[in-house]
Formats: C-alpha cells, sequence, structure tokens
C-alpha cells in the first residue's frame, strides 16, 4: 500500500535543490560578504595603484602553512612619510605609539578540522587568485570562493588547469598566453594553456589526482 502520494516525490526533490542551493549560498559560506575591519584597508588602492607585491605584506606565504599578517612596522614603513595625519589612520598610529597590534578580522576561515598550507600552494604555481579573488579590484576584502570541501576537490581533481609559474603566482593580470621565462632554464614557457599546463605539472612535480584528493591530504 503506498502511504505518499507520487507528487511528493518532486515536492522532495525541490526541497532537496533549494537546501542544496541554500548550502552552496553566500548566507552560509561568507562568500561575497565584506568584513568590518579596525581600518578599512582597501587591496584595490595598496595592489592595483600602488603595484605593492602581496609579499610586501604577506611575508610568510612562500615558506609557512599561514600567509601572515603584516605587524603594525609595516603599515608605518610607508605611512610614517605620507597620510601622516589622516584620520582615517589613526588607529594605525595608535597601534604603533603602544606598540600593540591590531586586531584584523579573518576573511578566509577554514575548519579547525582542515589543514591548508599556503607554502605548498604558492611553491606549486597555484597563484593567490586561484583562491583570494583579484583582490586589485577590492575596495575592501572579502571572500570570492565558497571554499566548501568540493571547491577543494574541484582542484585537486584537476590542478593543472590552476597552475602557473611561480614568479607569476601574486600576479593578478597574468595569463597562459602572456610570454614568461622560466627563470632556471631562461628557456621560454610555451604561450599555449594546455601545453603550458602539462610541463607546469611535471616540472612542480604535481601528484595524481587519487593522491591530491585522498582525506589524509586535508584532514590530519
Amino acid at each position: 500500500m503506498q502511504i505518499f502520494h507520487r507528487s511528493l516525490n518532486s515536492v522532495g526533490k525541490i526541497i532537496l535543490i533549494g537546501l542544496a542551493a541554500f548550502y552552496r549560498s553566500g548566507y552560509i559560506t561568507g562568500a561575497n560578504e565584506v568584513i568590518e575591519q579596525p581600518v578599512p584597508f582597501s587591496h584595490m588602492h595598496h595592489v592595483s595603484q600602488l603595484g605593492i607585491d602581496c609579499r610586501y605584506c604577506h611575508t610568510s606565504v612562500e615558506n609557512s602553512a599561514y600567509a601572515g599578517i603584516p605587524p603594525t612596522k609595516v603599515c608605518m614603513n610607508c605611512h610614517q612619510q605620507i597620510w601622516t595625519g589622516a584620520e582615517l589612520l589613526e588607529p594605525v598610529r595608535e597601534s604603533y605609539r603602544l606598540d600593540k597590534p591590531i586586531v584584523w578580522t579573518k576573511v578566509h576561515n577554514l575548519p579547525q578540522y582542515t589543514y591548508f598550507n599556503h607554502s605548498i600552494h604558492v611553491g606549486k604555481g597555484v597563484g593567490c587568485v586561484e583562491c583570494h579573488g583579484q583582490v586589485d579590484k577590492m575596495p575592501l576584502m572579502f571572500q570570492t570562493k565558497t571554499l566548501l570541501m568540493e571547491w577543494c576537490v574541484s582542484c585537486h581533481r584537476n590542478p593543472t588547469s590552476h597552475l602557473r609559474p611561480t614568479q607569476e603566482v601574486t600576479s593578478m593580470l597574468w595569463t597562459p598566453a602572456q610570454e614568461t621565462v622560466n627563470p632556471k632554464t631562461g628557456e621560454k614557457y610555451p604561450t599555449g594553456a594546455a601545453e603550458l599546463a602539462h610541463q607546469l605539472k611535471n616540472e612542480y612535480s604535481i601528484r595524481d589526482a587519487m593522491t591530491l584528493t585522498s582525506c589524509s591530504m586535508c584532514h590530519r
């Protein structure tokens, strides 16, 4: 005897689709949400207009699991000379005077049970823009990706399309069609996306998809 009418199958499918969409929405993942900070730092101004490299502030990104948040001294390297009286930067000057760090609010948060290492990704030619988006166009920083497990796994299943020469990892404008020279050999990289991806995969010894998607890769 059938208890529920067949029409409820469609209702159930709609509910499941709705829940899946809700789970992936910015409301749950935090994507595209601007986080209020003690100082409204503009990546667009510093990266795009001033041309400051990511590594000037995020000094440990190449050799540590964490990219690092710059101490106030890094800010004051410039702001002891420019915008010295700007009201907007008073929290920075106060932090420097009192030798008390600014408490920034983290924008990209992964669960505590997930292991992520910046230096590994940077060393394998994964550009900052792949995870953080085009920060050079962000007056205020926000998360552009869902950071869900399915997003990480999709890249680990097919990493080659996300690779670039390591000297270009911080570039917001680089494309595979751009002529780039291997700093070790002096030879030019191929400008075709497929050819370049294949060469970089071999050069950086990128592991196979089965290894990259094993549970122990991210859950240790």
